[in-house]
């Protein structure tokens, strides 16, 4: 049974190159392609669903791109809140939104609050995040609250989102066979999926495909 599904959204750029098209072209369709994921996961009573959205290495590529990824966002969240609010998405972001544009922190914040009494999933979107900034933060937060020791359970309320439990599965597009910086900590005993499909090509078969694989693995955590 998977509660927290978790995606590393990757090949909207080689989609497009592929094409001849624009690369802008490549992150739209891939931006289509995770509302419809998380209508899937929805359906099939997934919870909790994290989209790998722009990381904190993201801020090396052409700063045209960049503001583009950041006005596809705001674009995508404002056209589909309405859609969100009737199917009880609730919107969460997970990174260092306060390094945002002013602009877009905003809205980030404006749309975490509206949403925040929806139940039927949770839809986080990994925003500026990365893995190891993450831990850095969270033991700087640590050390700023006087905390001289830490269990792993002390260590957890320290991150973006303690309360959201660790990923079942991961499940990353385009044949890159690593993590990227994503969820280092909660992705410790998380199941890892590796398909060359590319994010805007996954379709709902590849995603029963994926689940029918994670239903076939036996979980030790560490036991036999």
């Amino acid at each position: 049974m998977i509660t927290h599904l978790a995606f590393i959204m990757d090949g909207n750029g080689r989609w497009a190159q592929k094409k001849g098209l624009p690369r802008a072209e490549g992150h739209r369709r891939g931006a289509q392609k995770a509302e419809k994921v998380v209508e899937w996961c929805a359906e099939l009573g997934i919870k909790y669903v994290t989209l790998y959205t722009f990381s904190t290495e993201n801020w090396k590529r052409p700063k045209e791109e960049i503001n583009y990824l950041f006005l596809l966002l705001v674009n995508t969240i404002k056209r589909k809140f309405n859609r969100m609010m009737k199917q009880g998405v609730r919107l969460r972001f997970c990174g260092v939104i306060d390094e945002l544009p002013k602009q877009i922190a905003d809205i980030c914040r404006e749309f975490e609050e509206k949403t925040k009494h929806n139940d039927k999933i949770q839809v986080i979107l990994a925003l500026n995040y990365g893995g190891r900034r993450e831990l850095i933060d969270a033991f700087n937060r640590a050390i700023k609250a006087g905390v001289k020791s830490l269990s792993e359970d002390d260590f957890k309320q320290f991150l973006y989102l303690p309360d959201v439990p660790d990923p079942d599965f991961v499940i990353r597009t385009s044949g890159e066979i690593r993590v990227s910086n994503f969820l280092l900590w909660q992705t410790a005993y998380s199941e890892l999926y590796f398909t060359k499909t590319l994010w805007p090509d996954f379709a709902r078969s590849d995603l029963l495909r994926a689940l029918d694989d994670f239903n076939k693995r036996h979980r030790k955590f560490g036991g036999l």
